[in-house]
């Protein structure tokens, strides 16, 4: 199950984005320095007391050339239909605006529980000013300053509060995976045929799918699967089907839900910049990783085909390495039958424990090999090594200074673990810490 999703919606320069970076807190900063990963900055996690949600910034949906009204209309209406919990940003130095007035009435009418934020109260004397936005009809105003921080935890307290009402996740042996790619480029065709039913419409116009259906199913193993439909990604007559950070953010969603994301090329168009930029994420949130080249009986094949694809994929997608890759056809059903398998043999290997005494054989042994490198007369010293979390498999390296452990190096070590253990389909992550 997923997290559940806070939105913040209201009129713009009340201070919407201010609030979403305080509650993201660091988070949002990209983790890994690598060309074509970027993280869409409308949509992020945060965690309050140990309560983890999701948050959107509703304003970072852009409405171009959209009446005013409408805009904060449609963000509206993505609040209502993708969130748990709706956070309403007003001004205190405003007061209450029209446009303030319309909003709250769209979500007063949508049973979602609203938390009203009155933003920019930046000192004490200010606080009288929020008592008009009771007028509002959402309850008890809460004084905030985003840029100070200020009143922001008693904020997220009341978010909480209704957090509690949305059940936990529960865990259990599913695995869940998600399609993941640029309209047209099949999923809603690879569902079904992976499927064997027509679960969902298919038609060649990019964009035709209409709603998001999680399936389940058991392969012939026995092993249960949930696939989280991203297809679905736009609504009938709704304005917003056109802007791709919307799509961004529904894909971003269903990354964060999978423990397996299938990264489905069209073999006739080839890779294309939004391609990266949606693989990226996954590898960014730590997702095993298959790469899908669907189509793949339209093209005409000589003996080199295969491996010239293979050689753009990787050059493409250098980050994506350790991601197999499948050659498959939803319309002939070419390969499909592998999938499950895969899926299963990638999930298994994001949630390998390698115990610490074979894993410091492994590092001893690679700085034999090559011995760690030196700066300024000072050597870097490796002390010990072990794994500290799963999805993604990540190792802690006890070194003398932090520093010293350059990036190339790092990935030295993360290609000699891999050597040593199967990990393919799923990043892992090395990390230097200074030894107390």
């Amino acid at each position: 199950m997923a997290n559940p999703t806070l939105a913040i919606v209201g009129r713009p320069n009340v201070g919407k984005s201010t609030l979403f970076n305080r509650i993201a807190g660091e988070r949002i900063s990209i983790v890994e320095d690598i060309p074509g990963v970027t993280r869409d900055r409308i949509y992020a996690h945060g965690d309050w007391l140990g309560r983890e949600f999701s948050i959107i910034d509703t304003g970072g949906i852009e409405m171009s050339d959209e009446p005013f009204m409408d805009q904060i209309k449609h963000q509206a209406e993505i609040a209502i239909e993708e969130a748990d919990v709706i956070m309403l940003v007003v001004s205190g130095r405003e007061g209450i605006t029209d446009a303030d007035e319309y909003v709250s009435r769209i979500l007063y009418k949508s049973d979602k529980p609203v938390v009203l934020v009155v933003n920019k109260v930046d000192n004490p004397e200010m606080r009288n000013d929020i008592y008009e936005f009771y007028a509002l009809g959402l309850g008890d105003p809460m004084p905030v300053s985003g840029s100070h921080g200020i009143g922001l935890g008693d904020a997220l307290d009341k978010v909480c509060e209704h957090l509690k009402m949305v059940p936990e996740a529960e865990e259990d042996d599913t695995i869940r995976f998600s399609l993941i790619g640029r309209p047209n480029v099949g999923k809603s065709s690879l569902i079904n045929a992976i499927l064997g039913e027509d679960r969902v419409i298919v038609s060649d116009v990019a964009g035709t799918t209409r709603d998001a259906i999680d399936t389940s199913f058991v392969s012939p193993e026995g092993q249960k699967f949930e696939m989280i439909d991203t297809a679905g990604m736009r609504k009938k007559g709704k304005v917003y089907e056109s802007t791709e950070k919307y799509s961004a953010m529904r894909a971003l969603r269903a990354i964060d839900r999978s423990d397996v994301v299938l990264v489905v090329l069209n073999a006739e168009e080839g890779i294309r910049e939004y391609d990266k930029r949606i693989a990226g994420f996954a590898h960014e949130a730590g997702k095993a990783i298959i790469i899908l080249v669907n189509k793949w009986d339209t093209l005409e094949k000589d003996n080199h085909t295969m491996k010239e694809f293979e050689e753009d994929i990787r050059t493409e997608f250098k980050y994506l390495d350790y991601a197999p890759i499948a050659y498959v056809s939803a319309k002939t059903k070419q390969r499909l039958h592998t999938l499950p398998e895969m899926i299963e043999r990638v999930s298994q290997n994001q949630t390998l424990r390698i115990p610490s005494a074979v894993l410091n054989d492994v590092i001893m042994d690679a700085v034999a090999i090559n011995p760690t490198p030196t700066d300024k007369g000072k050597r870097l010293k490796i002390f010990y090594a072990t794994q500290v979390a799963i999805k993604p498999p990540t190792f802690v390296i006890f070194v003398n200074e932090e520093e010293l452990m350059h990036f190339s190096y790092a990935r030295f070590l993360e290609n000699q673990i891999r050597k040593a253990f199967e990990f393919e389909g799923t990043p892992i992550r090395v990390i230097a810490r200074r030894r107390k």
